[in-house]
């Protein structure tokens, strides 16, 4: 800071346009807030300007937090202004209703509601589910506590496979596709996302395996080819099949594949996941190699079905090539694939 620039005094509070950058609202949505449910400053200054005091701002990260998880508005300002009072913090899923179509996903679909809802986060989420606009918020905020929270929580509620599908991935086209039309702007956001949704794939990876080894049998190998840095589909592959306890060998992304036709000489999977994001991605002559690959002991030498996964691939397919339409279809196939070895 330059000994020329102002300094405001202690105590001074910031303005409604440095909380509304802080917080990733808009300053109408603060102006709005202080005149329908009374969250403004507890001092304004003698020219009538908002000046929000330390307190004032931890009152609305409240509110915030509140809103981003569901709760509707007038209850959620209610709980910010105790919590201003010295209430203890109410857990957002405490106050928030459930939509009235909200129903308990079945594991053999792990569908979740159907409810929708537009964003509020100044990203292009459109139509989409109210937990998506929590997740959006929470995230242009730069609050990685928050981000993390409603991750779990909705893993937790709906299953891995639907908030894949329902929640992460359209969150995370709406933030790529806004840092692509804003130069460099928003990569942070993209790159806290990215991290986060990562973590949670991870963590329930870690749970499920850790429940029950399958050490013993063989696994569902996953990997990416030369060039493919996307890996966070393939993650949520990973994750989804180690919760229906289905063991897995993750390579990860931009493997060569020598390397991996090497692993599947020496591990024998069921079957070989290879994700491709893009069409300069998708070499169909290395997965016709890795599906050409035989591996066991002389004499009963087998080949292992290859899993064609990700946009990248289009409608390519051939001899020992799989091409399931998403997620929930590829678990589906892996799940099979590695049964029929057990029984």
């Amino acid at each position: 800071m330059s000994e020329h620039e102002p300094v405001e005094p202690p105590g001074a509070g910031v303005t409604t346009g440095f909380l509304a950058r802080k917080l990733g609202v808009s300053p109408t949505t603060l102006r709005s807030w202080d005149r329908r449910y009374g969250l403004g400053p507890a001092v304004r200054d003698d020219g009538r300007h908002r000046r929000w005091s330390p307190d004032d701002v931890a009152m609305l990260q409240e509110m915030c937090r509140l809103t981003a998880s569901g709760v509707p508005p007038a209850e959620a300002a209610r709980a910010a202004k105790g919590r201003a009072r010295g209430m203890p913090p109410i857990p957002a899923l405490a106050l928030a209703p459930p939509p009235a179509d909200l129903r308990v996903p079945d594991r053999s679909t792990g569908t979740a509601a159907n409810h929708v809802s537009h964003s509020g986060s100044g990203l292009p989420l459109g139509d989409v589910r109210q937990e998506c606009r929590g997740l959006a918020r929470a995230a242009v905020r730069l609050d990685a506590s928050a981000v993390q929270e409603q991750l779990t929580a909705v893993v937790r509620s709906y299953g891995l496979i639907a908030s894949w599908e329902e929640v992460m991935v359209p969150t995370l086209r709406a933030v790529g596709r806004k840092w692509q039309s804003s130069g460099d702007r928003h990569v942070e956001v993209e790159h806290l996302l990215s991290w986060h949704v990562s973590a949670t794939l991870r963590h329930v990876y870690v749970t499920s395996v850790s429940q029950e080894s399958k050490a013993d049998t063989p696994p569902v190998l996953l990997a990416c080819l030369p060039g493919e840095q996307h890996t966070l589909p393939i993650e949520a592959l990973n994750a989804a099949l180690a919760e229906l306890g289905v063991p897995t060998l993750m390579l990860g992304g931009a493997v060569p594949a020598d390397a991996v036709v090497a692993a599947v000489r020496r591990v024998g999977p069921v079957g070989v996941a290879l994700w491709s994001q893009s069409r300069f991605t998708a070499s169909l002559p290395p997965a016709q190699h890795i599906a050409a690959t035989r591996w066991g002991v002389r004499g009963a030498r087998t080949q292992s079905l290859v899993l064609l996964c990700g946009p990248g691939w289009g409608r390519r397919s051939g001899t020992g090539l799989l091409r399931p339409s998403g997620l929930r279809d590829a678990v589906r196939m892996l799940d099979s694939l590695w049964s029929a070895t057990r029984s």
